[in-house]
């Protein structure tokens, strides 16, 4: 597998190819990711939920980020590594946003950094992208927006709201973005915003096949969500989770009945230093 920069990715999707992204959190998993060939990792904030249980992606900090961005490209030498960028790093001011989009990437050495918005951020995009940093945009359900929105709910249905995201695509793109984030978007329109963007790619998480690519988080996609959830917009590609709770039940039925560690998996110790040891006492 050859290293993942923005060209390579560019050019892929020029020439009629698909970008792949999933969503990763830790070293183990993105190990993975990388040697299966997956184009891209995204570290997103969704890590608050699904790694740290909160109920939204709000709490998420800087710090959070940082951490787990660094596990994840750790891991990697040809996948293009994204890290997000937390409710409240970027939306003060200017600076702020600089300051924090370049302490990710140093610090989590990540190749580009993502962060939700329309034309809201795209003095944000602009300045990061000319202090070289390069950016993901993020439009469609922005889960930093959910109190705004009532909740979790597709976006641009209406004629107004689907005139509002194009306008926020080709805002973002001129401001220098050059990959856009669809989730949960018709089908219909994610392929017209797709078709209306001269040089940023789109990838789409519940937005239809008609994007550049598309992006899974690891734990829906492997089947690892716990009490049956999944959103209309996943599809399990494996059953890990299943997989993952029989091993376990498996292992503690060997515990148990004395099966585990058998002595193929004990180490032995020579006969006279325990004879000489229980001498001792």
């Amino acid at each position: 597998m050859a290293k993942n920069t923005v060209l390579t990715l560019k050019k892929k999707v020029d020439e009629g190819g698909k970008v792949t992204m999933v969503t990763s959190y830790d070293y183990t998993m993105a190990a993975l990711v990388e040697e299966a060939g997956i184009d891209m990792i995204l570290v997103g904030d969704s890590l608050g939920m699904t790694m740290m249980g909160y109920d939204s992606t709000l709490p998420v900090t800087m710090d959070d980020m940082v951490h787990h961005t660094r596990c994840v490209t750790r891991a990697c030498n040809d996948t293009f590594v994204v890290g997000d960028m937390p409710f409240g790093s970027y939306q003060t001011d200017i600076p702020t946003a600089v300051a924090n989009a370049a302490r990710l990437m140093k610090e989590g050495r990540c190749q580009a950094v993502k962060l939700e918005g329309g034309v809201t951020v795209c003095e944000q995009i602009r300045a990061m992208t000319q202090a070289g940093i390069p950016v993901v945009g993020h439009i469609g359900l922005t889960p930093q927006s959910v109190n705004a929105f009532g909740g979790f709910k597709v976006q641009g249905k209406s004629v107004e709201a689907a005139k509002q995201l194009v306008e926020d695509a080709l805002a973002i793109e001129a401001a220098g973005a050059f990959s856009i984030v669809l989730e949960c978007v018709p089908a219909d329109l994610a392929t017209y915003v797709t078709e209306q963007l001269s040089s940023a790619f789109t990838i789409g998480i519940g937005a239809g096949s008609g994007t550049d690519g598309q992006v899974l988080v690891a734990q829906d996609l492997l089947g690892m969500t716990t009490g049956g959830f999944k959103p209309k917009m996943v599809r399990q590609f494996g059953q890990i989770g299943e997989a993952m709770k029989q091993a376990y039940r498996t292992y503690d039925e060997a515990v148990q009945s004395g099966d585990f560690p058998a002595a193929a998996e004990s180490y032995k110790i020579d006969p006279a230093v325990m004879e000489e040891l229980r001498a001792a006492k």
